[in-house]
C-alpha cells in the first residue's frame, strides 16, 4: 500500500490519520478544499529519521503543489469528540517548497511526541504511541478566515456561530484578536453581527513562516464577512453536516473570492 497519496485517496484513518481521511472525503464529495496530499505514519516517522528514500518519495508527491504549502498533523486519533489535540501538534505555514518539506514533517513529529503531547494523550485516556500523519496542502492567501460551529457551542441552540479576521486564521484560532462574531440560523437568517477588534492580521512572510502585520485603523473593527459570505458559509455548514453529521467544528478561509474548507471535525467534549 502505498505510504502518500493525494488527499482524495487517503481512505484509511489508522493509515493516514482522521484529518487526512476528512479531508479526502470532502474532495470526494464536491467540496471546496485546498489541493493537498496525505503521509502516513509510517513515513513520516521515515522522515524524522532522515532516511533518503522516504524524504525523496515525500518530495516527489508534493512537488506538483508548488508553493508555498502548509503542513499539519493527522494522527488517527485526532481531531475526535474526546480528543482534539488542538494546540498539542504543531502546524507549519507557508513553508516555501517541497524541498522543505522533509525538515517541516520532521517537526511535526517531534511535537507529537514531545512531552507535552504525551502528557495529553494520557490525560484524554490515550497509552498507545502516536501513529502520526502528516497532510501538506497549497497554503491559501485569505482576504479572511476563521472558525464556524454549525450549532452553537456554549447555548446549545441551531444555529452557526462564526468567528472571523482578516488574513489567515491562526489570528483567530490562537487568540491574537477579538474576531468578528456572527450568529446565523438554519435558514440563512443573520441573528447577530458583532465587530471585533482586528489590530493585527497574520500573513505569509515572503522569506517563509508568517509574519504579523498591522490592521490599518479604519478596518480594525470593519466587519470583514458580508452577508454574501455568511450565506457561503451556512450553507457549507449544511453540507459538511450532511457529509459528517451534526455538531461540526469547522476551520475555513475566503481567498481569491471563493470559500475554502480548511478542517471539519467534532466538536470536542468539554474537558478533552
Amino acid at each position: 500500500m502505498k505510504q502518500a497519496v493525494p488527499l482524495e485517496k487517503a481512505l484509511d484513518a489508522a493509515l493516514f490519520g482522521s484529518k487526512a481521511v476528512g479531508l479526502g472525503q470532502a474532495i470526494r464529495d464536491g467540496l471546496p478544499v485546498p489541493p493537498g496530499v496525505a503521509l502516513s505514519g509510517a513515513i513520516v516517522e521515515a522522515v524524522a529519521a532522515s532516511e533518503r528514500r522516504a524524504i525523496k518519495e515525500v518530495v516527489k508527491i508534493v512537488k506538483p503543489l508548488g508553493g508555498p504549502l502548509a503542513v499539519r498533523s493527522s494522527a488517527a486519533d485526532e481531531d475526535g469528540a474526546s480528543a482534539s489535540f488542538a494546540g498539542q501538534h504543531l502546524t507549519l505555514l507557508n513553508v516555501p517548497s517541497s524541498d522543505e518539506v522533509g525538515p517541516a514533517v520532521s517537526e511535526i513529529w517531534w511535537s507529537a511526541n514531545s512531552d507535552s503531547a504525551i502528557t495529553y494523550r494520557k490525560r484524554v485516556g490515550l497509552f498507545t504511541r502516536p501513529n502520526v500523519g502528516v497532510v501538506v496542502q497549497a497554503l491559501l492567501d485569505p482576504e479572511a478566515a476563521g472558525v464556524m460551529f454549525t450549532r452553537n457551542p456554549v447555548t446549545g441552540d441551531d444555529e452557526r456561530v462564526i468567528e472571523a479576521s482578516w488574513g489567515l486564521g491562526e489570528a483567530v484560532v490562537a487568540g491574537l484578536v477579538i474576531p468578528d462574531h456572527f450568529r446565523v440560523d438554519r435558514a440563512g437568517q443573520v441573528l447577530e453581527r458583532k465587530p471585533g477588534v482586528k489590530s493585527i492580521a497574520v500573513r505569509s512572510n515572503p522569506k517563509g513562516g508568517t509574519v504579523q502585520e498591522d490592521v490599518s485603523p479604519d478596518r480594525v473593527e470593519q466587519l470583514c464577512l458580508d452577508d454574501d459570505d455568511l450565506a457561503e458559509l451556512n450553507r457549507l455548514a449544511g453540507r459538511c453536516e450532511q457529509i459528517y453529521g451534526p455538531n461540526r467544528d469547522i476551520e475555513w478561509a475566503l481567498a481569491a473570492g471563493k470559500l475554502y474548507l480548511l478542517q471539519c471535525r467534532a466538536v470536542t467534549r468539554a474537558g478533552a
